[in-house]
């Protein structure tokens, strides 16, 4: 589904990923971890189009496409979602007009017939009732206001909303109590765990593991993956810290 060759990618002439190699097939969720400075991040907007990242080497196929080649509408209209680190705030804009209108379209750019706005405000209830999110929060303005916890749980309503094909997920559990944690980990599950989709999870803690599950677990180090393994990897990483278990 997701195929990335030798990915060599840099910013302001810095190089960061250093021959980047990753595959994660429909049904599959991944995740990556690494220390700080790893390149995880760098990663993850890569892969979403993010501007002044300069791929230098490498490939990126996405169900069967060139993903690299596509603008970032083009790759979220194709069905890749970026969950941000740090999701942004938009003034003035309410979540229930911003998400009609991405979700819109991108039903356009497929062909399809735009959603009504009781056909919406109906999808939007289901899912925002799947991450425990007041409908009130949705019409309210983008992330204006919000607790950390509710900036990331309005982000995963708006991926279930999207419905994408694929989720790379930037550190999602970042600012969650154990509470939210779980909540997110369950959407996670509930929205992307099919057999048709696959998930790239970024993260530094175990913990979200603990409910999502991966089927495979990465080391990035040094702008490039150095281990792989099953969940156990990530409960080792816990015990025994980045230096010990990827050298």
């Amino acid at each position: 589904m997701l195929k990335i060759d030798n990915l060599h990618a840099e910013i302001d002439g810095k190089r960061i990923l250093n021959g980047l190699s990753l595959t994660v097939n429909a049904g599959e969720i991944h995740a990556i971890m690494g220390p700080n400075g790893a390149g995880k991040s760098t990663l993850a907007y890569v892969l979403g189009g993010r501007p002044g990242y300069e791929v230098t080497g490498g490939s990126v196929t996405f169900a069967g496409q060139d993903l690299l080649d596509l603008e970032p509408h083009e790759r979220a209209a194709a069905g890749l979602f970026l969950g941000f680190q740090y999701p942004v705030e938009i003034p003035g804009v309410s979540n229930v007009q911003f998400l009609r209108e991405a979700l819109n379209a991108q039903r356009k750019a497929r062909g399809e017939e735009p959603l009504s706005g009781g056909e919406f405000l109906k999808l939007a209830r289901e899912k925002a009732g799947l991450l425990k999110l007041d409908m009130e929060m949705l019409k309210r303005n983008v992330n204006v206001g919000f607790s950390g916890g509710e900036k990331k749980r309005a982000e995963m309503v708006q991926m279930g909303i999207l419905d994408p094909a694929f989720a790379v997920l930037d550190e999602t559990d970042s600012g969650l109590d154990i509470d939210a944690l779980r909540v997110v980990g369950e959407g996670i599950n509930a929205i992307m765990r099919a057999e048709n989709k696959g998930v790239l999870l970024i993260t530094h803690y175990q913990r979200l593991l603990d409910v999502v599950k991966p089927h495979k677990v990465h080391i990035l180090s040094g702008g490039r993956i150095v281990k792989t393994g099953g969940p156990e990897l990530a409960l080792q990483l816990e015990e025994e810290g980045y230096e010990a278990v990827a050298a």
